[in-house]
């Protein structure tokens, strides 16, 4: 999506950018896990067709998509961005119609970290970023039920149970953006503090060759 394509948001623990062609190498390396290809309901892809499949999620005007990086790691201007990366954040604009109808996506991918709180936090930011830039008043996240903890998750980030499919063995949690939500979540927005994303980079690259 074009909005987000040169948009930095930065939070506590983790720094959120626009999934770009130089991320595609170590993304596709994630995507020939099993595990994240289940759950992730994904299949694998050639490295030439992850490289399309970023093309268009950056053109698409129904995909919002970020690349979570390590803050830590980030802060450090000798470590290569790739090197940072440790999962990423969707929201699709799934319904045409509808376009403040949003599905929300998050991945972390590297095992190290999982259990630390950056899913919560990336799902908080993301949701602001949903309800302030792109209009969404109502979220969805698909999950398999085997996933308890993303369902449980997303139940303490105040979502309920809509329906569960078990021919794919998914369970769709919502949540309506009602007036409490959204104070809550614009309570939020101050976690999350956005920068210009090439600029940023910019100054990443000047400080290492110093």
């Amino acid at each position: 999506m074009k909005i987000n394509e040169n948009t930095l948001l930065e939070g506590h623990a983790v720094v959120l950018v626009p999934y770009n062609e130089n991320h595609v190498p170590r993304y596709h390396e994630w995507m020939k896990s099993p595990e994240l290809q289940q759950l992730t309901a994904s299949e694998p892809l050639t490295l030439e067709q992850e490289y399309d499949m970023q093309r268009s999620w950056r053109e698409d005007t129904d995909k919002c998509t970020f690349i979570i990086l390590d803050k830590q790691r980030w802060a450090d201007p000798s470590v290569e961005e790739e090197q940072c990366m440790v999962g990423d954040v969707n929201i699709f604009l799934t319904d045409p119609t509808d376009p403040s109808l949003a599905e929300l996506e998050v991945m972390i991918a590297e095992p190290s970290h999982r259990g630390r709180g950056i899913g919560k936090e990336v799902t908080r930011m993301m949701m602001c970023y949903g309800v302030s830039k792109l209009g969404v008043n109502k979220f969805q996240a698909k999950i398999g039920l085997d996933n308890e903890i993303s369902i449980g998750m997303f139940k303490k980030l105040h979502f309920h149970e809509a329906s569960v499919c078990k021919v794919f063995k998914e369970v769709t949690l919502e949540m309506a953006v009602d007036e409490c939500a959204r104070t809550r979540m614009l309570g939020d927005a101050p976690l999350a503090k956005e920068r210009d994303y090439r600029q940023a980079r910019g100054n990443r690259r000047e400080q290492a060759s110093q």
